[in-house]
């Protein structure tokens, strides 16, 4: 098994909440996978958001939704090599970054921690460029396209 497979291993409910902004580059990765994944997985046991920049505003959906894991997946900037993964807690020091987004994923973990028992993922994406403006990149479609279809296969599965 490997780690992505672990993340879902005995997991029943789960939300997918894609973050991003899809007028800053490869900062969009995140709406990217959501939007895929919303086409791909048709499974009663998973919620896909697309949060935007915002993800602090679906905490309600997202408790509504009673889930045993929450994933993140957003573009963060790890200093990796464009394009390269990562999975992170959120509530560690990539949880604390600043980005584009509004409250830091730290703080949006922490708060629906107090009222939801549930696991807490992040996947993250180097970006590249993520100027105001930009399509994202054809390597960030690439991945984006390669984590749904990854994720659809676990989720479907």
């Amino acid at each position: 098994m490997n780690a992505l497979e672990e993340i879902f291993s005995g997991k029943k409910r789960i939300v997918i909440c894609g973050i991003g902004n899809d007028i800053r580059g490869d900062d969009a990765f995140g709406v990217l996978v959501a939007e895929r994944l919303k086409e791909l997985v048709k499974n009663p046991g998973v919620l896909v958001i697309n949060c935007g920049e915002v993800p602090e505003n679906y905490t309600s959906k997202i408790a509504g939704f009673n889930p045993d894991l929450v994933v993140f997946v957003d573009a963060v900037d790890f200093r990796g090599d464009v394009g390269e993964f990562i999975i992170a807690d959120p509530e560690g020091t990539l949880g604390e970054a600043v980005s584009t987004h509004g409250l830091p994923l730290k703080f949006v973990t922490q708060y629906m921690k107090t009222f939801i028992k549930a696991d807490f993922v992040l996947i993250g994406c180097q970006p590249g460029s993520t100027g105001l403006f930009e399509e994202p990149s054809e390597l960030i479609r690439e991945r984006a396209g390669r984590l749904a279809e990854l994720l659809a296969k676990i989720l479907e599965g």
